[in-house]
């Protein structure tokens, strides 16, 4: 149901609040983009922006000079997020998919240059990959984290990542920023992102972003399994079910 207008609108206010809507529908927006899209002159366009960076709500990507998502508006997603029911809106989907697949789920979300893991369901088997609820991880060596470092520009990532040389979890870690900026490039052409063995010794993980309408919130949905139990040619097949999943859950949390 739409809202009513109010009787005494601001215009000024009204324009600035669409552009951060618009931020919700897209990851980034160009001045002419918001020049179209308010249908305004790009001066005036151009001092909206400028008051939501004065701000905090957007930010400008020295390199492309799109506007994006800011800390301000990202600290107010995590907010919110915060306060949602994911045991209620999430986890019952979650068990659904454990159960197709036999194996571990878990949602995670970006912090930094970490991922956190804030929901999970044990896989049904005797031997299977163990809760990671509550734990948090450098986000290079998980598939959950890699999906969603792949939704950042280069200046971002670079931002996270100022040095060459990566942590290490294990031998099969990747340790150059250089070959993540590469699988990353892999990852935004297939959709989606695998793990052999870079956080924890004989386990293989496929994950895929959750779609939200936060901006600058970043959500993710994998599985995980012993590594003989998910060879490479089962990747496409556990990916379409995650992604399925994954659409759900976004739908869940609005």
């Amino acid at each position: 149901m739409r809202n009513e207008a109010p009787q005494y609108p601001i215009e000024s206010v009204d324009n600035a609040l669409k552009l951060l809507l618009l931020l919700g529908e897209q990851p980034q927006i160009r001045l002419s983009e918001a020049t179209r899209y308010l249908g305004v002159a790009s001066s005036t366009a151009h001092r909206l922006l400028a008051m939501l960076t004065y701000r905090g709500f957007v930010r400008q990507d020295p390199e492309t000079k799109a506007y994006l998502p800011g800390p301000a508006l990202t600290s107010v997603a995590f907010a919110i997020f915060g306060r949602i029911d994911i045991q209620r809106t999430a986890m019952p989907i979650m068990r659904g998919l454990s159960e197709q697949l036999g194996e571990s789920i878990h949602a995670g979300i970006l912090d930094g240059a970490s991922v956190r893991f804030i929901a999970a369901v044990e896989g049904p088997k005797a031997v299977r990959v163990a809760s990671r609820l509550g734990r948090t991880m450098p986000a290079h060596c998980t598939s959950t984290g890699k999906v969603l470092l792949a939704q950042l520009s280069k200046p971002e990532l670079r931002q996270l990542f100022p040095h060459e040389t990566l942590e290490s979890v294990t031998a099969r870690s990747i340790i150059s920023r250089a070959k993540l900026e590469s699988e990353l490039s892999r990852i935004r052409e297939r959709g989606y992102a695998t793990n052999r063995e870079e956080s924890e010794e004989g386990v293989a993980s496929v994950a895929v972003p959750i779609p939200t309408r936060a901006p600058g919130l970043r959500l993710a949905l994998n599985a995980a399994a012993p590594q003989n139990r998910l060879p490479s040619s089962k990747y496409g097949s556990v990916a379409a079910a995650l992604v399925e999943a994954a659409k759900q859950i976004g739908d869940q949390l609005g």
